[in-house]
């Protein structure tokens, strides 16, 4: 009964942080909690909201459960709304009762800003900010084709990805001349609405809705300033928030100007009673609306409320972030509108698309700002220079230069003890290493401990790489075992097991596994395992000691699409093709319902495929010449070309030849990652073959070879690796190239980031693989020799094996195909529903 009492008005993210620095602090032995929520779920993670789209669901989102609440004595009420406060009586009103409290803190956040635009309160017309929201949105978009987004910030984008997620045509309208206006300046704007609308997002900016009202083909018609229009069945507002302060209001604490509860240092209001911490409170008349603010207010509330002297100072409004795919980070005074005399620098590649920009210093020692869009690479290390007032390089250019221009790099033992690693919880480099002080001996410790990496997980490379140096310089081993079942690295399992000539996973792990690893093995080491022995001796797959390794995709031979329906991808080598397999396959589409599309590697892929129908539909394909194309496997996928001399003008090789020869002779192959190839027959390039792992151009002597590119979510270039090759020359060089990465490669891991990781660079990768070094050439064209020698295609040998046909079926005990898969028709073709 002396306990005072805490309420807590918010359950959101920053609510519930409060909650844990409350606990951390022990408050609860001095408080009598009560939070009230006012959503039916507890709080969660709104920074990946939008993954609620592509498979999660409220449980994993959730921060917590109502048991940890309940265990701390804390009495949590959700979808329970508080609906005034009495400040005379020291009580919260909700729908069904009063409640006292002796000290209370407002975390009710924001709440989406919708336009004052006449038809904004149709039908359809839906905000984007809850699970309740993202339910609405999902339920609207059951029978819409289109989708606008009103507001192109960040949350707009995200919501344009979540309208995309779920099969629109979607287009955003944002009132700024440019997306992002916040972040980013008239180049990275232009720059991510290129980037964007190739993504098939239309883009509509300097556009003021004047009206919404009823459409002729589809729901809505948006009227803008110019009387333009655009018809669509589906509108999101997501045009900025508000501080919900309104019972901040209603009981006259302390609002400004333009909303918001004023706060002080210590988050009190003008009532010493009350705090108010994240997107409701204005501090120095700043609303923060990102997260690692309102968690450094949590922290100084808790403080406050246990007497303790924490007082928030303001905070770092820096953005890393991820669009639709695209990269965006913006630092500190990114526009460098904010500092006197503050100079520029700009780095802008149209081809790669790629824009950077240093604001600095007028005498260019100190970084105040930077910009980013298209490649976030850079984004840790200007941080560090600019959050903790590290002096610049002489260049300071050569921060934004591509790295092959030898951009300065900033380790971890450049970095100062009050270097902030993560924002969200404002650890320090400090904090890091008193952890590490204190017997912390891994980097799951430490997170544990400092709660760094565990909110939007920005930090998490930098976090590694400091735990890992300030491990080593206490003199401990920092452990780069696979996984806990071996304590071994991707490359020494490899030797174990080439030296060895262990051919199965139970022989290794009785071998070289751990006490721990006595067991069934993981997620983790059997997928690599499976590869390594299929690099290494080329059993089929499918072999009953080696199909329990492999991921869904490998058991089935097919990737699994998100209606649990799989696709069939036959090899199609070079992208040739005769007239009479293309009629097969469209055949085969037609007889099995499956949806058609072309493909960027020059296949054709089937989706829609039943578990039970893959075994039919690969009899018919593998009857008329085709073979799988191992579009499932971490393995050789596509060699894609142009049509060289064959056909093309400029052509001066024959890139479709070499293109069938090098799919033919590296199909099956499995490695550490997915591995692509193009040829092209000019120096014109279109085959695109230097964004792959394995390029090759025609000249007029021979063949160029580039190595270590890909495409993806980090674009990477190929480098030229060497010149003027003959046929036998170059498949050499890739044998020995392939073979090397294989061997020496960790798990998932891209040619393009071993390159990177690899010590000596391309120098040394061409001293081994072209000078032979280290006198394993000959060693590393056996072994490719061996695994052309013994492939197999995969399809054909399991068509003929009665046993591992019977893994193909939905249900163990019954034939019938899955009843929950449903399909709809788009364009002509079925989709899923």
């Amino acid at each position: 009964m002396s306990k005072q009492r805490l309420i807590i008005i918010g359950n959101g993210m920053v609510g519930h942080h409060l909650v844990e620095q409350l606990i951390a602090c022990g408050a609860p032995r001095d408080y009598a909690i009560t939070v009230f929520g006012e959503e039916r779920h507890i709080a969660y993670d709104r920074v990946h909201l939008s993954e609620y789209f592509s498979g999660r669901d409220a449980d994993s989102l959730a921060l917590a459960s109502a048991d940890d609440y309940a265990a701390h004595g804390i009495d949590l009420r959700l979808h329970d709304t508080v609906t005034a406060i009495d400040r005379d009586a020291n009580e919260v009103v909700t729908e069904s009762d009063r409640h006292p409290y002796d000290r209370l803190v407002l975390a009710t956040g924001s709440y989406p800003f919708v336009p004052p635009i006449p038809g904004n309160d149709r039908e359809k017309c839906l905000v984007y900010r809850t699970l309740d929201d993202l339910d609405a949105i999902r339920e609207a978009a059951e029978d819409a084709t289109t989708g606008v987004v009103v507001g192109g910030g960040l949350l707009g984008l995200e919501a344009a990805n979540a309208l995309r997620g779920l099969n629109l045509d979607t287009a955003v309208v944002e009132f700024a001349p440019r997306l992002m206006p916040m972040q980013v300046d008239a180049e990275g704007g232009a720059l991510l609405r290129e980037k964007i609308e190739a993504l098939g997002v239309q883009v509509l900016t300097d556009r003021a809705t004047q009206r919404i009202e009823a459409g002729e083909t589809s729901f809505h018609r948006m009227v803008f300033q110019d009387d333009k229009m655009l018809e669509t069945d589906l509108i999101v507002f997501s045009a900025g928030i508000r501080p919900r302060d309104q019972l901040a209001r209603d009981c006259a604490l302390e609002i400004g100007e333009r909303g918001g509860v004023v706060i002080d240092d210590r988050c009190l209001t003008s009532d010493p009673a009350i705090l108010a911490v994240g997107e409701v409170a204005l501090w120095n008349q700043s609303i923060f609306g990102l997260v690692a603010p309102g968690y450094q207010m949590a922290k100084v509330a808790a403080a406050t409320l246990t007497e303790g002297d924490a007082t928030f100072t303001g905070a770092d409004i820096s953005t890393k972030l991820k669009l639709l795919g695209v990269d965006v980070g913006a630092i500190g005074d990114a526009h460098g509108d904010r500092t006197p005399g503050a100079r520029t620098f700009r780095y802008l590649d149209e081809l790669k698309q790629e824009y950077r920009k240093l604001v600095v210093s007028s005498d260019g020692k100190k970084l105040l700002g930077a910009m980013l869009v298209g490649d976030n690479a850079t984004y840790d290390t200007l941080m560090q220079y600019y959050a903790n007032g590290l002096a610049l390089p002489d260049d300071p250019a050569s921060l934004i230069l591509p790295s092959s221009e030898g951009a300065p790099t900033l380790g971890p033992d450049a970095l100062p003890d009050t270097a902030t690693l993560c924002s969200c919880h404002n650890v320090t480099k400090g904090d890091v290493c008193a952890t590490l002080d204190a017997g912390a001996l891994d980097l799951a410790s430490v997170k544990d401990e400092t709660r760094a990496s565990t909110g939007c997980g920005g930090c998490a490379a930098l976090l590694k790489s400091v735990v890992d140096h300030e491990l080593a310089a206490r003199g401990v081993e920092v452990d780069q075992s696979i996984c806990e079942h071996f304590a071994h690295t991707r490359q020494e399992l490899y030797s174990l097991v080439r030296v060895e000539g262990i051919k199965t996973f139970s022989e290794l792990l009785e071998k070289h596994g751990t006490t721990a690893g006595h067991g069934l093995g993981c997620d983790i080491c059997k997928p690599a395992v499976a590869s390594i022995l299929a690099a290494c001796f080329n059993e089929p797959i499918t072999d009953a000691a080696h199909v329990p390794l492999q991921d869904t995709n490998d058991t089935f031979m097919a990737n699994m699409q998100k209606n649990g329906t799989y696709s069939v991808v036959p090899r199609i080598p070079g992208g040739e093709i005769t007239p009479e397999k293309l009629i097969v396959l469209g055949e085969v589409g037609k007889k099995y319902g499956l949806y058609t599309k072309i493909t960027g590697g020059q296949r054709v892929d089937l989706f829609g495929a039943q578990l039970h129908q893959l075994p039919d539909i690969w009899g018919e394909l593998i009857e008329a010449g085709f073979e799988t194309g191992h579009a499932y496997g971490k393995a050789t996928r596509t060699v894609k070309s142009c049509v060289g001399s064959t056909w093309c003008r400029y052509g001066v090789q024959d890139s479709v030849g070499m293109a069938i020869r090098l799919e033919e002779r590296y199909k099956g192959l499995r490695s550490p990652h997915k591995l692509k190839f193009a040829v092209s027959g000019c120096t014109r390039e279109c085959a695109e073959a230097q964004s792959k792992d394995v390029g090759v151009i025609a000249t007029e002597h021979g063949w160029n070879l580039y190595v270590c590119g890909n495409g993806g979510m980090r674009p990477r270039h190929a480098e030229l690796f060497a010149t003027d090759l003959d046929d036998d020359q170059l498949i050499r060089t890739i044998d020995r190239f392939l073979m090397f990465y294989i061997r020496t490669a960790d798990r998932l891991q891209r040619t393009s980031v071993w390159r990177e990781n690899l010590e000596g660079g391309l120098d040394y990768l061409k001293d081994v693989v072209l000078d032979d070094s280290l006198g394993l050439g000959d060693e590393l064209e056996a072994q490719m020799q061996h695994v052309i020698d013994t492939y197999e295609c995969e399809w054909a040998n399991t068509l003929s094996n009665p046993e591992k046909l019977k893994r193909f079926r939905t249900f163990v005990n019954d034939s019938r195909p899955d009843p929950d898969i449903i399909a709809t028709e788009e364009r002509g073709q079925l989709r899923p529903a």
